[in-house]
């Protein structure tokens, strides 16, 4: 892991763990040993992060220089805390790991009398995880073609279990109930098609770019065929 990677996710870890947190968790959260953790930490205090530590209890992040100030409603507090915490029963591990992140850092800017609001929220979610087929494609690999517009290719299972190879442009995806869903450009029938990623098999990235034209593409969909209609799901 690169450093600077490696001290971003030590600071997400401080701001989103209770406090005080011990070396041992810290080092086993950031994947390095004890002698790195203490290195990063006075890398960190170093570069103007307040970092309380006493043995035996652990660290305490008390000013966070990184971070500029910001300002919300209680009602917007609410808001984000309620929206992020859905993660949890909605989105893959990474995707929830990086909700609790954004949130940790979004209370870290806080000042205090808002900051003990967003630790004190007064609205929840309790629904219950979706019975969503179980994803076996590696998430990043996905995420990452659809950010940088590169086609992907891989075996897929329709719903009439008929297999096919396929390539192609990832546009969106739709985390719904019951099914997480691909929306792309297939380029063996030359057009949008919706994918149940969990029917998705050896998923690879391909070699076609079609950067800058996703959003287009997306909005070409939503105007001409609404929002995911069940005849182009495959």
């Amino acid at each position: 892991m690169a450093r600077t990677d490696r001290l971003m996710r030590l600071m997400d870890t401080l701001r989103r763990l209770p406090a005080p947190v011990t070396a041992d968790r810290l080092a086993t959260e950031t994947g390095v040993s004890r002698r790195q953790l203490y290195r990063d930490i006075a890398t960190l205090r170093a570069g103007g992060a307040l970092i309380d530590g006493e043995a035996g209890l652990g660290y305490t992040l008390t000013e966070d220089s990184a971070l500029p100030p910001q300002s919300f409603s209680r009602l917007e507090i609410e808001a984000l805390v309620l929206g992020l915490s859905g993660l949890d029963q909605l989105a893959d591990p990474a995707l929830s790991e990086a909700g609790q992140n954004a949130i940790a850092r979004i209370i870290a800017t806080l000042p205090d009398r808002q900051a003990r609001q967003a630790m004190n929220t007064i609205l929840r979610n309790f629904r219950r995880p979706d019975d969503r087929p179980p994803v076996t494609v590696d998430m990043d690999l996905l995420r990452h073609a659809l950010w940088e517009e590169v086609s992907v290719t891989f075996r897929y299972t329709d719903l009439r279990d008929q297999v096919s190879e396929r390539e192609v442009w990832p546009l969106a995806m739709s985390y719904g109930e019951g099914n997480l869903m691909l929306l792309g450009h297939c380029r063996v029938r030359l057009d949008y098609r919706l994918f149940h990623v969990s029917r998705i098999e050896n998923l690879a990235l391909g070699q076609d770019s079609f950067r800058p034209r996703r959003v287009a593409m997306v909005r070409e969909f939503a105007e001409t065929r609404g929002q995911y209609p069940r005849r182009n799901t495959v």
